[in-house]
C-alpha cells in the first residue's frame, strides 16, 4: 500500500469534509459568479414601471375595470388642468359603458388594454393571452376608432412568459412607480400626500376609476403637481422613442444613457414573480409596484421592421425593484 493511500485510509473523515468544503465553495461560486448572474437576469423581461427623463415629465394612468360614476368627473378634472392621461381598460368593461370609454376618447385621452376580462394572465397560455388582449383591442378600436398599443396586465400580475406573449404582439406592458393605493378607499389626503412624496421625473401613476376618494384627491395633486414644474403627459408621449433598455428596477432608459431613472423606487427584488395592483378585485397592491420581467416596443407600436431595438439590463448597483 502506498504512502498516500495509507494516509488517505487513516485521515478519511478529514479528507472527505475537505472534500465538501470545496465542493460547496465551488457551488458557491458558480452560483455567484458576476457572470452567471448577469446572464440569468438578462434573460428576465420586464415591464415599463417609469421612464429616464431629463426634464420634469410624469404620467398619470387610471385602471378602469368596474363602475364608471365617476368617469365624467375625471375627465371634467383633467380637462380643467389642461392634462391628458392614459386610461387602462377592461374589454368587459367597454362592452357596459361604451359611452364613458367615447368620452374618455373625445377629451383626448389615451384608451389603453387592461385585458378583456382581468383574467390572472399567469394562468393564461401564450395563445390564450394574445387572444384575450386582441379581443378587447377588438373592442376599444371599435369605440375609440384607434387599437390600443400599451398593456397593463390585470392586478398588475404577471411572469416572463406572459411579458414575452405581449412583446410578441408589438404591444408595450406598462406597469407603475408611484401607486396612489386609492384602490383602498384611503382620504383624499393620503392619496394626495402619497403621490406627491413619491413622484420624480419619469414616475408613472396609478389611480382608479370609481376609487371613493380620487375625484377629491386629484386637482390637489394637478395642482401640485403643475406648481412644481411638472409636465403631465399621457405615458405613450413619456415614452422613449427608439432604442432603450429597460434597467432592473424596471426603468425605461435610451441607450445613450442606459442609467437608472430616479423616478425608480424600488423596494423589491424584480426576481419577484409578481406584481399584483387590483382592478376590480381591491386585495393586491402594496405601496409601489413590484416587478418580474420585460422588454418592449415604445409607443406606438411599430411595425416588425420598424420595432426599437430592446435590451434588458441587470442594474447590480440597486437589486431592488418598485414593490406593488
Amino acid at each position: 500500500m502506498t504512502k498516500l493511500a495509507i494516509y488517505m485510509k487513516k485521515h478519511h473523515t478529514v479528507v472527505s469534509a475537505l472534500a465538501l468544503v470545496l465542493a460547496v465553495a465551488a457551488i458557491f461560486w458558480v452560483v455567484n459568479s458576476p457572470a452567471v448572474v448577469g446572464a440569468a437576469a438578462a434573460e428576465r423581461v420586464l415591464p415599463i414601471y417609469s421612464v429616464q427623463r431629463q426634464d420634469k415629465t410624469v404620467a398619470i394612468s387610471f385602471d378602469a375595470a368596474w363602475g364608471n360614476e365617476d368617469t365624467q368627473t375625471l375627465i371634467d378634472i383633467l380637462n380643467k388642468y389642461g392634462v391628458k392621461a392614459t386610461f387602462f381598460v377592461v374589454g368587459a368593461w367597454v362592452d357596459k359603458y361604451p359611452e364613458s370609454v367615447k368620452a374618455l376618447a373625445d377629451a383626448g385621452n389615451e384608451v389603453m388594454n387592461h385585458s378583456s376580462d382581468h383574467a390572472h394572465f399567469s394562468k393564461l397560455s401564450a395563445e390564450e393571452i394574445t387572444a384575450n388582449i386582441n379581443a378587447a383591442n377588438d373592442k376599444i378600436e371599435a369605440v375609440t376608432g384607434v387599437r390600443p398599443t400599451l398593456f397593463r396586465c390585470p392586478y398588475g400580475e404577471y411572469d416572463d412568459h406572459v411579458i414575452k406573449a405581449v412583446n410578441t404582439m408589438g404591444m408595450t406592458a406598462i406597469q407603475w412607480s408611484v401607486d396612489s393605493l386609492d384602490w383602498q378607499g384611503n382620504s383624499a389626503k393620503d392619496i394626495t400626500d402619497r403621490v406627491l412624496k413619491n413622484v420624480k421625473p419619469g414616475s408613472i401613476i396609478l389611480f382608479h376609476n370609481a376609487a371613493k376618494n380620487t375625484p377629491e384627491a386629484l386637482p390637489g395633486i394637478l395642482d401640485a403637481l403643475v406648481k412644481q414644474g411638472y409636465n403631465i403627459v399621457p405615458i405613450s408621449q413619456l415614452l422613449v422613442q427608439g432604442d432603450y433598455t429597460i434597467d432592473s428596477t424596471g426603468c425605461q432608459c435610451p441607450t445613450a444613457i442606459a442609467a437608472p431613472s430616479p423616478a425608480a423606487s424600488p423596494a423589491t427584488s424584480p426576481a419577484a414573480s409578481s406584481a399584483v395592483s387590483p382592478a376590480v378585485s381591491p386585495a393586491a397592491p402594496s405601496a409601489a409596484p413590484s416587478v418580474k420581467t420585460t422588454v418592449t416596443a415604445a409607443s406606438p407600436a411599430p411595425s416588425a421592421a420598424q420595432s426599437p431595438k430592446v435590451t434588458s439590463v441587470p442594474n447590480t448597483s440597486q437589486s431592488a425593484a418598485p414593490k406593488e
